[in-house]
């Protein structure tokens, strides 16, 4: 399953379902994926590092050959998201 193949991914995480696209056939299939990056990474580095690690996992747990692997970075992670996620700390009790 995806759920399988992402779990053996370097830097594949558990609640990632969406911005992932499979298309099998009986022998190959093409895998399209929708990353979001932290900042201050290369892009381009990241996206052939998952490209590579998806394929050789794919290819090694299913035995299909991976034709194409699409990687569309959709965002960047910037720090200061995490700090307007988490709740402000209040003063008084």
């Amino acid at each position: 399953t995806l759920g399988a193949v992402r779990d053996r991914v370097p830097g594949g995480r558990p609640n990632v379902g969406r911005g992932v696209k499979v298309e099998v056939g009986e022998r190959q299939t093409a895998i399209d994926l929708d990353l979001v990056v932290e900042y201050g990474v290369a892009i381009t580095d990241v996206a052939h590092d998952v490209r590579e690690n998806v394929i050789a996992a794919v290819e090694r747990t299913t035995g299909l050959e991976v034709v194409e692997v699409n990687v569309t970075v959709n965002d960047v992670h910037l720090p200061e998201d995490d700090d307007e996620a988490a709740p402000a700390e209040t003063r008084v009790a």
